[in-house]
């Protein structure tokens, strides 16, 4: 039995619903993507649904190849929410349940926006959040849920901002973990269960719908339009770079290539 570490996420869903079907395979438990991070780097899963960030990590690191969670544009579900016009945000409160998206907002404020406010830590509540400091950055079901209009808060979408500074897709997170007892086997049932998840994204979608046929199609846009699933040669290339923007910041231990079992 493989033991698997996973997050809960909406945008997760269709990596994890085939496993969930599986019991006797996949030991599943689902936290946010920086519990899942530790729990990897201390061995208590084989495999874990990190942030892309954590690959710095470990020299032992490897990915799954063809499997990932992405955009190319507009993701919805990571974004920075803020009462005044970028150029003139000092101050951003961070929810750190992903280290991917905190960096990716650090990467994009130098080199995108050409501004360096400070960083500080906050629970993902964005009333709280938006009022503490000049901007707010929410990140999975919380941000995909955010009414900012009704807060009065302009949202830029970090997908979008990452595709139009560099062209290329962005990878959020990945399946990820160490050599020792990931064999062909696992690799490609991990991508046929990516495979399966897509192709049940309506199903996925009413199951978080609820009952509410309104959040079902929402949701259900969302995972056809926003998130894209794969790991091919152009995603790999913005992870890449999204990798050595970090390393070059100080924001990561070391430059790494990406490696895959």
């Amino acid at each position: 039995m493989v033991r698997i570490g996973a997050v809960g996420y909406l945008n997760a869903r269709p990596l994890t619903w085939a496993l969930d079907r599986d019991h006797d395979r996949w030991r599943v438990r689902y936290d946010v993507p920086s519990v899942c991070a530790s729990l990897l780097h201390e061995g208590s899963v084989d495999l874990g649904l990190i942030p892309s960030i954590e690959y710095l990590h470990s020299e032992e690191y490897r990915f799954v190849p063809g499997v990932g969670i992405g955009s190319r544009g507009p993701v919805a579900s990571v974004a920075l929410y803020t009462r005044k016009p970028i150029e003139d945000v000092r101050h951003v409160a961070l929810d750190t349940s992903s280290r991917t998206s905190v960096t990716l907002i650090q990467v994009l404020c130098r080199h995108y926006f050409h501004i360096a406010p400070s960083f500080v830590p906050h629970d993902p509540d964005l009333a709280a959040m938006t009022t503490a400091c000049d901007a707010g950055l929410l990140i999975g079901d919380p941000a995909f849920d955010a009414d900012n209009e009704a807060l009065g808060l302009r949202k830029i979408d970090l997908g979008e901002t990452w595709n139009q500074m560099t062209g290329l897709p962005f990878i959020y997170a990945a399946w990820t973990g160490r050599p020792a007892g990931i064999d062909d086997g696992v690799v490609r049932a991990l991508q046929q269960a990516q495979a399966d998840g897509v192709a049940a994204r309506k199903a996925i979608a009413e199951e978080y719908g609820a009952g509410d046929t309104t959040r079902a199609a929402r949701a259900a846009i969302y995972l056809r339009d926003n998130v894209k699933y794969g790991l091919g040669p152009e995603e790999a290339a913005g992870l890449q770079m999204f990798l050595d923007y970090a390393a070059e910041m100080g924001l990561g231990p070391r430059r790494r290539t990406l490696a895959f079992f």
